[in-house]
């Protein structure tokens, strides 16, 4: 099996799709040329030979009259046409032989689905030239394009199969990169799901305010945030610290504001003058924006979250908003 894509400078949207591919195909041999005559021979074609048709592993966005677009109206790259066709395909492979789990069709499919919305969009936006997708422009776009050869590599290597070598290295060198997204993306839904059920049966304390989990790698803000409104401090234990966390509750999916902070007096300190502020001779740090701290017991920990919660109590911190806002939280 062959995977061709265009030679030259390449970008993440080619690179992602290539990825994409060779993780469903691993055996398959990776070229990178123009030359019609090989373009037309390969099992899939990426970015270049001017057609697209999934059904014959053709995936090329450039030719005059492609109106290929989502719902959303936000326009296909070759990334997103792969993407589209093979995605829930991925997810579902790399969710088996990364996390053992094996995903319902549906499931799949709406993993790649949120993926698309997440990563996969934002690349095919970039290579259109429709939207810089980071602060400053460096977002995954540049990234992937930074491992392209600079004017200096360009001028060491000149023109040879020894600089076609370099440079279908550095474009591996760039699938590697997106492969680890693609597998860290999949990872983390799948552990989401699983996580669920964990977060919503653990213990509450502290008249349901206080919520602990035995493992603070469990993926909890979205679930606590939705379904659990009178949380307003997580207690876990961080299994690879050895060591108990305080979290404070998210109170919107896309700001840092929390339903309740920790104590101003605690902010930016750490051991001994942390613990000489708290009284919890193991206290280890707090945040200097007061949204999560630690102690070494279990004890210490809980000890911080009853102090938080008297301190919501007594409106030394207030809840988000104060007002209208508020009035929703305990």
């Amino acid at each position: 099996m062959v995977i061709v894509t265009h030679n030259g400078k390449f970008h993440a949207d080619d690179a992602w799709a290539v990825a994409v591919l060779h993780i469903l195909f691993p055996d398959a041999e990776i070229v990178r040329t123009r030359e019609p005559a090989r373009i037309e021979v390969a099992d899939f074609a990426v970015d270049v030979g001017g057609i697209w048709d999934p059904a014959g592993g053709r995936f090329d966005h450039h030719q005059k009259g492609f109106d290929g677009a989502r719902a959303s109206g936000v326009p296909y790259a070759s990334a997103g046409l792969v993407w589209r066709e093979y995605g829930a395909r991925c997810v579902a492979q790399l969710a088996a032989a990364h996390t053992g789990h094996r995903l319902e069709d549906d499931t799949a499919q709406q993993m790649a689905y949120a993926i698309d919305a997440d990563i996969v969009q934002y690349l095919d936006l970039s290579d259109v030239g429709a939207a810089r997708n980071a602060p400053g422009g460096y977002g995954m776009s540049a990234v992937v394009s930074g491992f392209n050869p600079n004017w200096l590599d360009e001028q060491r290597l000149g023109y040879g199969e020894a600089a076609d070598a370099y440079r279908l290295a550095q474009f591996r060198k760039a699938m590697a990169f997106l492969t680890d997204v693609i597998v860290n993306s999949v990872k983390y839904r799948v552990g989401a799901i699983l996580a669920l059920a964990q977060v919503r049966q653990a213990e509450t304390i502290e008249n349901g305010r206080l919520l602990f989990l035995k493992n603070a790698a469990l993926p909890w803000s979205s679930v606590v945030r939705k379904e659990m409104p009178k949380v307003l401090f997580v207690l876990s234990h961080s299994l690879s610290e050895d060591r108990y966390m305080l979290h404070t509750v998210p109170a919107t999916v896309d700001s840092f504001d929390a339903r309740a902070d920790l104590p101003e007096s605690w902010a930016g300190l750490r051991d001994a003058d942390l613990a000489a502020v708290t009284g919890v001779p193991d206290a280890k740090f707090c945040h200097n924006g007061r949204f999560i701290a630690a102690a070494k017991s279990y004890e210490g920990a809980y000890a911080m979250a009853r102090q938080a919660l008297q301190a919501v109590d007594e409106g030394r911190t207030p809840l988000y908003g104060q007002g209208e806002a508020a009035a929703t939280l305990p």
